[in-house]
């Protein structure tokens, strides 16, 4: 099924046709719209509100609707959407009434990947932004000149796409709506397999069952590459042949040598050396990202010393611990961590970092996921000395459940929360002192505190 609506998109990926794009702001809808156009498409889309990628789409030249409405798809030969538009959005009940096809935004991206013949696919719930970064930066410095989707701003890049003439893709593939079961993978990477997105998994196996599916998707000459520290990951793939990866010796892949930070480590692959990683970004989280990415590196030929310098030119992706300014004497950083093991993945990287005193302004993304992980959720956000709670970001979500940050704060003691984020912003700079780091944290637009208490005196 899924092969024979790509040969169907296929047919609209030609010179004059018109696309539409349905939430053309989107991560990977961004990237998506600006490749089409190099391929001599005429696109258009739409988004629910502006933003800085909207912005960025039309001054180069794309029409970009704000708010979705039926007759923005005049004249559109077919529709992309995002996982998050549903059958009721206005355009695309516009699109099914009308004829005109509507396609998923990973099956359009499933197209373009066939016509590589490397396609590295990084998927898992955590890290696989970063490991796409950690990958594209070392297949740059191996002058691969690589085609690039990643779900996130890259400075390398300047942008979260790249099209290179080389022969592979890299592209950061997200198991939400199962979208990359779309995808046409030589080599699968799986980082790790937790509960998330519950609004549409029923439950852990279905996760499984569904990274299972992507994993089987490589073809007899193509490799699978897993964490096999991860008890999650190594069930849902029994039975499988994949290469492994992870901190423990058994793995295919392993470090040894570690620093007390975990930035400094060799690598080893396949039993014999492999190459002297000095990484720029903290955490133990991104010592197995970086080995993940070191497994594909070695996996494709590159050789450790290209490995090595493109992993310690990575200084993160945007929103992954981006360092946004000074505040009162105070360091502001932001992260798009949005998930219970995220946050504490990346505040055990921050203690690290020698603050006298973290502060975290959090906003949690969307009800259901709130609901789902509430106990994690508090004992995680526990781990900061300063908890500042921004109300919760509804993304695609109605708040039928009647869940609320201030539910979270009742739980944490000393904890404020606020309902909007300029009373957010006010409170982090009425606090900011030297000596502490300031985070904020979460996938809406938290983000949007911390610049604006920049460089304030």
């Amino acid at each position: 099924m899924v092969r024979n609506r790509s040969q169907k998109i296929k047919s609209f990926f030609q010179k004059g046709k018109r696309v539409h794009l349905v939430g053309i702001g989107g991560v990977s809808m961004r990237p998506l719209a600006l490749v089409l156009r190099d391929r001599g498409l005429e696109i258009s889309g739409s988004d629910m509100n502006a933003s800085v990628s909207t912005d960025e789409l039309i001054a180069k030249g794309i029409r970009v609707f704000i708010g979705h409405r039926a007759e923005n798809i005049e004249g559109a030969d077919c529709i992309i959407r995002t996982a998050a538009a549903r059958n009721d959005n206005p355009e695309i009940a516009a699109a099914r009434a009308k004829g005109i096809p509507v396609f998923e935004r990973a099956e359009a991206w499933g197209v373009i990947m066939q016509e590589y013949r490397n396609a590295i696919c990084i998927a898992g719930t955590h890290g696989k932004t970063t490991t796409t970064g950690m990958v594209t930066h070392i297949f740059m410095e191996a002058q691969r000149d690589p085609t690039v989707m990643i779900g996130g701003y890259l400075p390398l890049l300047h942008a979260g796409h790249r099209v290179g003439q080389g022969d592979t893709i890299i592209a950061e593939s997200c198991e939400y709506c199962n979208s990359f079961h779309n995808f046409f993978p030589t080599v699968a990477v799986i980082n790790n397999i937790e509960e998330d997105h519950l609004d549409f998994f029923k439950d852990l196996a279905d996760i499984q069952k569904s990274f299972r599916r992507f994993a089987e998707l490589i073809p007899s000459d193509g490799v699978r590459i897993a964490n096999g520290d991860d008890a999650n990951t190594r069930e849902a793939l029994a039975g499988l042949e994949y290469r492994t990866f992870g901190l423990g010796t058994q793995n295919d892949v392993h470090p040894e040598n570690v620093s007390d930070d975990w930035r400094s480590f060799d690598v080893i692959c396949g039993g014999a050396f492999y190459a002297h990683v000095d990484l720029q970004v903290y955490g133990r989280f991104n010592t197995i990202n970086a080995l993940g990415a070191c497994a594909v590196a070695w996996t494709m030929g590159v050789d450790g010393e290209t490995a090595a310098r493109g992993l310690h030119s990575f200084r993160g992706a945007g929103r992954r611990m981006e360092f946004k300014g000074t505040c009162r004497g105070a360091d502001v950083y932001d992260d798009y961590a949005h998930h219970p093991h995220e946050v504490r993945a990346m505040l055990e990287a921050v203690k690290t970092m020698g603050y006298d005193r973290i502060v975290l302004a959090f906003q949690p993304h969307t009800y259901s996921r709130t609901r789902a992980l509430f106990r994690d959720f508090v004992e995680v956000l526990k781990l900061a000395d300063q908890l500042v709670l921004a109300e919760i970001y509804a993304a695609r979500e109605q708040n039928t459940i009647g869940i609320h940050s201030s539910d979270l704060a009742a739980e944490i003691p000393g904890s404020v929360c606020f309902e909007t984020l300029p009373e957010v912003a006010d409170y982090l700079r009425s606090i900011a002192k030297p000596g502490d780091i300031i985070l904020t944290v979460g996938a809406g637009d938290i983000y949007k505190a911390g610049e604006a208490i920049c460089d304030q005196a």
